[in-house]
């Protein structure tokens, strides 16, 4: 029988990292029961001393998901370890990941100790979370850069004291496949109770290699777990990603000689989902889930596929889920079928009145939209004004003028902290024309750093799916708005990111 790959999911933790990327404990939830569906052996749920916020959404996660391990990273310290350990109470099968660094560059600059000092911090930390929970990985940050001599004196000791899972991380993505590869192989080779630990690839994808680095260290270094996170979701260049792991490792099953646990069908609706929520939208010729991917322009491919799929098809597009985006509703659908979508989909809102609500925008929807696709409803309830009860602004109504040879302009009004305020600007055109009217009132004095336009289905009657990031006093966030008219989409995308900037819940960014 072929070993068994562990998947490792961190979109929630290392995705998140990503500067606009933060999620509410509700859409962690969402995400969560959605990689369950997957089949993801490991879900690392977040970093629960970071934040207050952190810490719910991983005992929320914990409380509900049940087959599926849920992590927690911590920081080598008693403090984060004990946080991790009490958030992780609730679950079937709880999984503490502790790290700290251990190149010298690291070691040096930012922890400002000792290598001696690093290996005895490094003991202690396992030993302690070891006493709280059993099954325990440890990483050394910026382990690929580390002295290999200094590394197998703390893997080997790290083990001794009780971690079950050994992750050595490209945290910068410098490594080269061949080299990393080898890189683990030689600490297996050199450390003598490295067959009492499971090792793991953790890889950036700073230089495009961060699957190809991973599939070296599973074929050559002998690892059997990955850390990945969907649509390779992560800070600067992102993480590897879950759905080329998965597929490769199934579709050349030949040469890994391993297999996944993951439900392939539901890798779609993770990648849409994660997509729609954090506003990161995945391009078109993204392996997988790419738009594009399944597509074949050129007429010779074409004829190819029509006579036997197999001749430029290495692998089926229903295999990975796009057979599943049906039509499933419309304007005569009922209240029951929308809440069983919405199940369906791993959408679960806390209230009735949540319920009502999205209901009642679903039926607006319908009325303007005669077909609902899947991506329609998770643009809908991922709507900050169906699940948030307080938002400093919310949208009311917009009316804007552009003709050519005449200056567009915006008329809008919103709520502010619960009171009608209106607003008036001209701008370069109907985007910039409301969204300079919005500021008319709110002065916020946020930059735009980025603005997207996504269609979530096709044809022009799709919805138009917005994306505004904004930055201010070093906050960097995302507000994401979907409608039919599309600067109506751009309006609420811009008051969904202003809500988040007013938000004052912080986080504590940690890098593994």
């Amino acid at each position: 029988m072929a070993e068994k790959l562990i998947i490792f999911d961190t979109t929630l933790r290392d995705g998140e990292q990503s500067p606009g990327a933060s999620m509410t404990k509700d859409e962690k939830l969402r995400i969560a029961r959605q990689l369950e569906r997957l089949k993801v052996d490991v879900i690392e749920a977040g970093f629960a001393a970071s934040s207050n916020g952190d810490f719910e959404a991983i005992q929320n996660i914990a409380n509900t998901i049940k087959d599926s391990t849920i992590c927690s990273l911590s920081r080598a310290n008693d403090r984060d370890i004990a946080r991790a350990a009490e958030a992780l109470k609730g679950a079937n099968r709880a999984r503490i990941h502790t790290f700290i660094a251990t190149s010298a560059l690291h070691m040096e600059k930012k922890l400002r100790m000792s290598p001696e000092q690093v290996l005895e911090q490094a003991k202690l930390s396992v030993r302690y979370a070891r006493n709280l929970v059993e099954d325990i990985e440890f990483s050394p940050e910026d382990g690929y850069r580390s002295d290999v001599d200094f590394l197998c004196r703390v893997l080997e000791a790290v083990i001794k004291e009780g971690a079950t899972t050994l992750n050595i991380p490209d945290t910068v993505g410098y490594a080269v496949p061949e080299l990393y590869g080898n890189f683990i192989k030689t600490l297996r080779e050199r450390i003598p109770n490295s067959d009492k630990a499971i090792w793991s690839v953790h890889c950036h994808n700073d230089l495009g290699m961060a699957v190809a680095n991973s599939l070296a260290g599973v074929k050559i270094g002998g690892a059997r777990q990955v850390e990945c996170t969907i649509n390779g979701l992560g800070e600067r260049a992102g993480n590897c990603s879950l759905e080329e792991i998965v597929m490769a490792v199934k579709t050349r099953r030949d040469y890994f000689n391993l297999d996944v646990g993951i439900d392939t069908t539901q890798i779609v609706p993770a990648s849409r989902m994660v997509s729609q929520t954090t506003g990161f939208v995945v391009q078109p010729n993204k392996a997988v889930v790419g738009a594009n991917a399944f597509a074949h322009a050129s007429g010779i491919h074409q004829d190819g596929v029509l006579k036997a799929r197999d001749t430029y098809e290495i692998m089926r597009a229903e295999d990975v889920g796009w057979s599943a985006n049906k039509i499933v509703l419309g304007k005569l659908s009922g209240r029951n079928a929308f809440k069983q979508r919405l199940q369906d989909l791993g959408v679960s809102l806390e209230s009735e009145g949540e319920l009502n609500t999205a209901f009642a925008r679903f039926k607006e929807l319908a009325d303007r939209k005669s077909e609902i696709f899947d991506e329609d409803i998770l643009a809908l309830v991922s709507d900050e004004s169906v699940t948030s009860e307080k938002e400093q602004y919310g949208f009311i109504s917009l009316s804007q003028h552009s003709e050519t040879g005449e200056r567009p302009h915006a008329s809008i009004v919103i709520t502010v902290e619960g009171k009608e305020v209106h607003g008036e600007s001209d701008g370069n055109g109907p985007v910039d024309a409301s969204l300079k009217a919005i500021e008319s009132n709110v002065k916020s004095g946020a930059e735009m750093v980025l603005y997207s336009v996504n269609a979530i289905s096709g044809s022009t009657e799709s919805q138009g799916e917005v994306t505004v990031r904004l930055q201010n006093s070093g906050r960097v966030v995302n507000g994401v708005g979907s409608d039919p008219d599309i600067v109506v989409a751009s309006a609420k995308a811009y008051l969904s990111a202003l809500n988040k900037l007013h938000s004052k819940a912080d986080r504590v960014a940690a890098q593994g």
